[in-house]
Formats: structure tokens, sequence, C-alpha cells
């Protein structure tokens, strides 16, 4: 039955185009998938109705102090990590608020952990260990939509209260049966056939950027289009902070590195002690007047 179920699966079928692929060229084996992951965007853009209201949904949710929490297993586990881990750097989030939980922990983000994906018990026992609860957003991530440790983790967190959400790339799956919120990516059969860390793996990658960067513009983490809560922690990051600076107030590079420098750092603070003429202190009170959202805290007359 599970034999049979998984050989019905679009991500599990053999297209024809490639069953000679071991025996071409390096070049047109490199053609042949540059064409086929040129068909994942299109696939992405058919589910953008079904991502955007996930979106809607998570960012609510985030703006009353609740986390983001992705659910994988394999390839689909890995992705969550890196989308997760790319959120503190990119939008100064705490570590806590986006995390990526992969089955197997740790250890299976270099290496398979035997059994790690059907172990449904540990996949209900992490949402519980992570104090889940109607404030959290879960989004689980299978390409298949039936990894036992991913359903059973949205499972646990629907039962708890939190949002959730699917993320698949095959239809009527038991994973989007459990969540409120189904993304069916249907990106079809791979150039080899079953190995979902190609399309399937490209698909989840855009779809998990979509998710983070518009929660936290809708959070109020961008300004423009600017990452105006980078993290200026090393030399090219302090770079990129002042010249961000610079473009939203005019100012000089200089003028900006020193505003940078007072403001601690921090980007939001330096426009606002630049644009209203405030010494850092005044400017940080200003932004958490208006929930540190840079926009707000510029148009206070």
């Amino acid at each position: 039955m599970m034999r049979q179920s998984l050989a019905a699966l679009a991500t599990e079928q053999i297209d024809p185009r490639y069953s000679g692929i071991d025996t071409l060229p390096t070049e047109e084996i490199a053609r042949l998938m540059n064409e086929a992951d040129a068909t994942v965007p299109a696939a992405v853009g058919r589910a953008i109705p079904a991502i955007s209201a996930a979106i809607d949904a998570i960012a609510e949710r985030m703006r009353s102090g609740g986390r983001l929490l992705y659910v994988g297993a394999g390839t689909s586990g890995r992705l969550a990590v890196l989308d997760a881990a790319e959120c503190p750097p990119t939008f100064g989030t705490d570590p806590e608020q986006v995390q990526g939980i992969i089955a197997g922990g740790e250890a299976a983000l270099l290496r398979p952990v035997e059994g790690a994906e059907d172990d449904a018990a540990a996949g209900a026992a992490v949402i519980r260990e992570k104090g889940t609860g109607p404030l959290d957003s879960v989004v689980g991530i299978s390409a298949s939509g039936r990894a036992p440790y991913v359903v059973a983790a949205v499972a646990e967190a629907r039962r708890r209260g939190a949002l959730t959400v699917a993320l698949t790339c095959n239809t009527g799956t038991a994973l989007a049966a459990e969540a409120e919120h189904a993304i069916e990516v249907v990106v079809g059969p791979e150039v080899i056939a079953g190995s979902t860390r190609l399309k399937a793996g490209t698909a989840q990658k855009l779809v998990l950027n979509m998710i983070s960067t518009i929660t936290m513009i809708r959070c109020g983490r961008v300004y423009r289009n600017y990452m105006i809560d980078v993290v200026a922690s090393n030399a090219k990051l302090i770079d990129r902070a002042t010249r961000i600076v610079a473009d939203l107030t005019g100012a000089d590079q200089e003028t900006a590195r020193r505003a940078l420098e007072d403001a601690g750092r921090d980007v939001k603070t330096a426009v606002v002690m630049i644009e209203r003429g405030l010494p850092a202190g005044e400017a940080r009170t200003l932004l958490a007047r208006h929930g540190h959202r840079l926009g707000d805290a510029l148009r206070d007359a």
C-alpha cells in the first residue's frame, strides 16, 4: 500500500525525456537540467494565492509576538534550517523567532539519520518541547507530503492551536490534510526520477524565500526595499549598513558612518537621528513609540 501510494506521486514519476541522460555529454545534461529548472518559477506562480494567504496569517501572529517554526526532513529540513538561519543577520530577528527543525536534529544537516523522517512520535514531541502555542506558526515542508515526522509535527501544532501550513510538491497529501493552509507547488517528475532535491527542492527554497521575506516586510523590518534591520557584524555588513543610511537620508558616507556608530550600528536609529536631528537616545525612543517601524517614526510630526 505504502509503495503504491509513493509510486503514484507526481514527484516520483519517470520522465522519458531524461531516460538516456547517463549517455549524454556533460553540456547536454546541464542544458536539460537548466530547462527543467526553468519550469519551477511558473509552478510557484500558480501557488501564489495560497502562499499569500499563509504569509498574511503568519505575519499577523508574528506581529503579536509569535514564532515561525519550519519543520522538515532530509532536503526539506536542510532548506528549513537554511531559511531560518538567514533571518537574524538579514532582518535582525532573535534566533528564537524563526526556527528550522530537521528530523534527526543537527546531525542530520550533514549526514542522513536513518529512519528519522519515519519517526512520527519524534515529530509530535519536538512541537511539544518547543512549547508551541496559538501565537506560533508551523510550516511543515515535505516534497512528497507524506513524511511521518513532518505530518505528525503539523498535526500536533494544530492540536495546540498554532497556525499550520503545509508546503508540498504534490496534491492531496496527508500533510496538506493536517494543515489549515496548503501550499502545493506541483513541479512534476525530476530529471533523476524521485530526486526531489532538484526541482522540488528549488521550489521549496523559492517559497521559503517568499514566506520569510514578505513576513518580515509585513512586520516592519524592511523600509522601501532596504534591509533596515541588517546586523552590521562584519566589515561587509558595516559598509552595507552605512550605504543604506546614506541612501535613505541623502547624507554623505562619513556622516552616515558616524551616525551609524553613534547608533550602535542600528540602521533605523541612525536614519532617524539624521532625518529628525535627534541624538541616539531620543531616536530610539521615537522608534519604540512607533513599534520600531521606521516609516511611521519618520512620518511622526
